[in-house]
């Protein structure tokens, strides 16, 4: 197939027109339509006014399956993540059976080939069944079909320090990376809900201080720096966390870090109501903390957002807040939340865009084919941004098979036009093909 994408705006750099043939870009600049080949189809996308991106990649992402597939399945998940302009998702280790074994990395390899949609890559769990006592097969999972090279137990803090600097030496050998979900259990607990705080006690919700995550992050950029390796902090949620994390790249630490849609704009004063939608590990956190984050994620201290898309069937998350489960759903909103906060705001530009939400992404998890430049003879992946088309989020209308949307009604500016996966369009005028 080829494509022809007339006048897009390349990451804020100039308008040009992109050739794509053969899966990857074969010419930029002014063109007419080519004449087809025999047999072949060319599509000419108007892209006046788009703003054109390489395709966008999530670090963090949960796709439920195996295991769960009432909330969640690598299908929905991948189209969700298409609508979204996603081509690549990273799919946490947190299923049933946990993602810990060479085997269990090929199945979600195979289940996102078989969708076809985005490139779904396995991210290994860092302990047999995230059990937090015993090394998983990481050797094996790194040598495995799904070359996984990212490894976390997200939704659980590798919380013994011994362990953490055993996964941090062993991934040093082969370029991988351990990404923690920092959440020292002493301090925060299962039971955590709330931002610790005059909040949380006066709605009687356990407290989860900001220093139970800055205390792991601290240690894990130190033990970084003492085994030469990778350390890439999820979910950033604190003005602490940031502190540390920009004094430790200072020093030369080989730390990344990502955050949130919804660590970006929404705060724990909504947790008033105690609406379960707004229930996620980390907490929300108060407004100065949400400042801190959009400066930090500006000025490339924080490297990427990543959506933490975390879905949940009605009957684990329709419950009193304390006893409802964590997270919320994120993939297809993600682009237009970073537009509305971070674009029109002035903090960032599409260029800035592409380097949180694409570029970063990618070189953070070893993904060569993503990210990379809109040029001639580089991979024909890359996402159509309408700057200024209004978006009021429908969470009914999700390809998600869950409906914990904590955005449902709300209004943006900015929404994906077409995403495009090696030269094959997923998306068009913002539904899926």
């Amino acid at each position: 197939m080829t494509v022809l994408i007339k006048g897009a705006n390349l990451a804020g750099a100039g308008r040009s027109d992109l050739l794509l043939r053969d899966g990857v870009i074969a010419e930029t600049g002014s063109l007419s339509t080519p004449r087809a080949r025999a047999g072949e189809q060319v599509e000419v996308i108007d892209a006046d006014g788009l703003v054109a991106l390489p395709g966008l990649v999530d670090l963090h992402t949960h796709l439920r399956e195996p295991g769960r597939e009432d909330a969640e399945t690598v299908l929905t998940g991948s189209q969700a993540a298409a609508v979204g302009g996603f081509t690549a998702i990273l799919a946490m280790a947190n299923t049933t059976p946990v993602t810990d074994t060479a085997e269990a990395a090929e199945h979600v390899l195979a289940l996102g080939r078989r969708a076809g949609l985005v490139d779904v890559q396995p991210v290994g769990a860092v302990t047999k069944e995230l059990g937090g006592a015993e090394l998983a097969e990481l050797g094996l999972m790194a040598r495995s079909a799904a070359r996984v090279r990212v490894f976390s137990d997200d939704g659980r803090c590798v919380h013994d320090a011994q362990i953490m600097r055993r996964a941090l030496e062993y991934v040093r050998a082969f370029g991988g990376v351990i990404s923690q979900h920092a959440q020292e259990p002493r301090l925060a607990d299962g039971r955590a809900c709330c931002h610790e705080g005059e909040l949380s006690g006066r709605l009687g919700l356990p407290g989860w201080p900001g220093v139970a995550e800055e205390v792991v992050v601290a240690r894990d950029v130190m033990l970084a720096r003492h085994t030469s390796s990778r350390v890439h902090i999820a979910h950033v949620s604190t003005a602490g966390s940031v502190e540390v994390i920009r004094w430790a790249k200072a020093q030369g630490i080989d730390v990344t870090a990502e955050v949130t849609p919804h660590h970006l704009l929404l705060t724990t004063d909504l947790l008033t109501g105690y609406d379960p939608v707004y229930k996620v590990n980390p907490p929300l956190r108060p407004a100065e903390d949400v400042e801190v984050l959009r400066a930090a994620l500006a000025d490339g201290t924080i490297d990427a957002v990543a959506t933490d898309h975390a879905p949940h069937a009605r009957h684990d998350k329709e419950h009193a807040f304390a006893e409802a489960a964590f997270g919320m759903v994120g993939l297809e909103t993600a682009l237009s939340v970073v537009s509305d906060v971070m674009v029109r705001s002035g903090r960032m530009d599409w260029r800035d865009v592409a380097r949180v939400m694409s570029q970063a992404p990618a070189r953070i998890a070893g993904l060569g084919e993503h990210g990379r430049p809109l040029a001639p003879g580089e991979p024909a992946t890359l996402t159509l941004v309408d700057p200024e088309r209004p978006v009021t989020v429908d969470a009914n209308a999700s390809m998600s098979l869950s409906r914990n949307n904590p955005w449902h009604g709300r209004s943006f500016t900015g929404a994906v036009d077409t995403t495009i996966l090696r030269g094959t369009p997923t998306v068009r005028k913002g539904a899926l093909l």
